[in-house]
């Protein structure tokens, strides 16, 4: 009996052994097929572009496709879901952002998925908003469209890509601050949202600076302020808001790859170190600042720790704003 259990305790080591190494081998010889990306926004988005450039650049080094998969809708809990459900094997990925990871935690009293139960990867990039009007409006400047917002209270309203979106969160910051009475019409993306601002459906949009400079540049849509702490060096002549008396105001997408549940620590660290290699390269960089963002890059513990800042403040917006999607 005794020389029975040996045995048994002998081979189940062995078996550990042998799964772990098959597991290291399969972490070291990662990836052997195609990678996707899973995109919770729309094509042409600027977290599409973004994301696209990751893919590109991650083929080039692992000789293997990462493809981009585009799952928009309902604040990017779409693509969140989808990912989260995914097996941890390293072969699904996702471009997360504030509102997926943050946000929704606070905006939905049941989520489809468990925003902490993604591996953090790492942070890509940050993207600037730019708060646009039409030239219709008879307002040029930041002070002037609160003085029209305060006399005129529930008339102006204004656009986000989509619900607990940075561009949603940055509008009710403005009313919150400004105490004024703006209206909320959220959309799926730039691609509905820029229409409807250029035709007059909507007075103003908070959109990122990729997809929204160009029409400033052309005459169709005026600049009131920018969203982030800084002025872009895209557009330096455009103010932010928090110079504009709102001291404080900085509210600017980022972009962080996560990955599902159970996707394993050595795999993990194997595409931070790849994601912060690239965000190093000129040519790379180059590639990133034509979509107008800002590469951050910096460890799994840095991208941790960022959301974990991120979570008291939005809560404390959300409260204040009174949002509540369901």
């Amino acid at each position: 009996m005794r020389f029975t259990v040996i045995r048994a305790c002998l081979a189940i080591a062995a078996l550990t052994a042998s799964s772990l190494s098959f597991a290291q081998g399969a972490t070291r010889d990662w990836p052997t097929q195609p990678v996707r990306i899973v995109v919770p926004f729309q094509a042409g988005s600027a977290t599409d572009l973004i994301s696209r450039q990751i893919g590109f650049g991650l083929s080039k080094e692992y000789g293997q496709t990462f493809i981009v998969e585009n799952r928009p809708g309902a604040a990017a809990m779409i693509g969140s879901e989808a990912a989260s459900r995914a097996p941890g094997d390293g072969y699904t990925l996702l471009m997360s952002g504030p509102a997926s990871m943050v946000t929704n935690r606070f905006l939905y009293k049941k989520l489809s998925y468990d925003p902490d139960a993604f591996e953090k990867v790492a942070v890509v990039a940050f993207t600037p908003n730019i708060l646009l009007s039409s030239p219709s409006l008879p307002f040029t400047t930041l002070p002037e469209m609160v003085a029209y917002a305060k006399a005129n209270p529930g008339k102006l309203t204004y656009a986000s890509f989509g619900a607990g979106t940075t561009s949603h969160m940055a509008g009710e910051m403005l009313k919150a601050l400004a105490g004024i009475d703006i209206v909320h019409v959220p959309f799926k993306g730039a691609s509905e949202a820029i229409p409807a601002l250029l035709s007059g459906q909507v007075a103003m949009y908070f959109d990122t600076i990729m997809t929204g400079l160009p029409h400033v540049k052309s005459g169709k849509l005026r600049a009131l302020g920018m969203s982030n702490s800084k002025r872009s060096s895209m557009a330096p002549d455009i103010p932010t808001i928090a110079e504009q008396g709102y001291p404080g105001f900085d509210i600017a997408p980022w972009y962080g790859i996560v990955a599902p549940k159970g996707t394993p620590p050595e795999l993990v660290s194997k595409l931070n170190v790849s994601i912060n290699k690239l965000l190093k390269e000129p040519g790379f960089r180059e590639r990133l600042a034509s979509t107008g963002a800002e590469p951050r890059g910096g460890s799994v513990a840095d991208f941790s720790a960022m959301v974990s800042a991120e979570i008291p403040r939005t809560e404390k917006l959300v409260k204040q704003s009174g949002l509540s999607m369901q």
